[in-house]
């Protein structure tokens, strides 16, 4: 039995007046549901120094893909297989940020677009807030891109993945990623880690645990043949999943994104 059902039935046991019983239960009652909500709102208690911090960020492209931080056109020479800390944060330079002065304090979002704090306030990237950076994708022929957890080349391990070398408590910071990618023609696709019961309306996807499948779930955006297609990547701790409290402040993630081109059927390119 509840333990509110065992306190009416002690204070008619005990023959407490019907008004003041009734008074009573009112004031349980709300006493309750505000611990049940307070239970269902994660966020850091604290907003200053309070972030994730020592980001370490590997992304790796397959066979059939290229990627590069600017648009060189057709110009396949220019494109490699791997951004790097060091790429991301020559772009971040461009905007007088640097990667290791990230901080990702809590946000939320419901699209991947628009990013607010605790309090409702917009936040801006790369501000004590979320990682944002842009890249260019390319490939041989149209394709389907997918995220993988197989590794993009032979004898690498490079798949998709988060970890944390924090023990404890904080290494619950592996549940509270999201990353985001978001194009012109296919909007914004949510990565959720160890996804749970999604928060905030958000539409997120996990990745297999097991060997990789490739299905529309794992889709996250559609390049032409030759044509240089704009992602923008976003990456962020969600401050309304239930792990995103003050036991993971200050600790390290590391972040790995692995991308692979299919056919429209889902099926690797070779």
């Amino acid at each position: 039995m509840r333990l509110f059902d065992k306190i009416v039935d002690k204070m008619v046991s005990e023959k407490v007046p019907s008004k003041r019983r009734r008074r009573l239960i009112i004031y349980i009652a709300v006493i309750t549901l505000l611990s049940m909500t307070t239970a269902t709102v994660a966020w850091f208690s604290v907003n200053t120094f309070a972030g994730v911090q020592n980001l370490d960020l590997h992304i790796s492209m397959s066979a059939q893909l290229k990627v590069a931080m600017e648009d060189y056109g057709t110009d396949l020479e220019k494109y490699g297989k791997v951004i790097t800390n060091e790429m991301i944060d020559e772009y971040l330079q461009k905007q007088n940020a640097r990667l290791e002065d990230i901080i990702l304090d809590p946000v939320t979002t419901r699209a991947g677009d628009v990013f607010t704090n605790r309090r409702g306030g917009e936040r801006k990237p790369n501000d004590r807030s979320y990682l944002e950076f842009e890249c260019y994708f390319i490939a041989t022929e149209e394709m389907w891109v997918h995220l993988t957890t197989e590794s993009t080349e032979q004898g690498e391990d490079n798949g998709t993945k988060v970890t944390t070398t924090s023990t404890g408590a904080k290494a619950d910071v592996v549940n509270c990623v999201r990353v985001g990618f978001t194009t012109a023609a296919n909007g914004t696709a949510i990565y959720e880690p160890n996804r749970g019961t999604p928060v905030n309306g958000q539409a997120t996807f996990d990745l297999p645990g097991g060997a990789m499948v490739y299905t529309d779930n794992t889709r996250i955006f559609h390049i032409e043949q030759l044509k240089p297609t704009k992602v923008t990547i976003r990456l962020w701790i969600d401050g309304e999943d239930p792990q995103c409290d003050d036991d993971v402040q200050d600790a390290q993630l590391g972040v790995q994104l692995g991308f692979i081109g299919c056919d429209e059927n889902n099926v690797p390119i070779s």
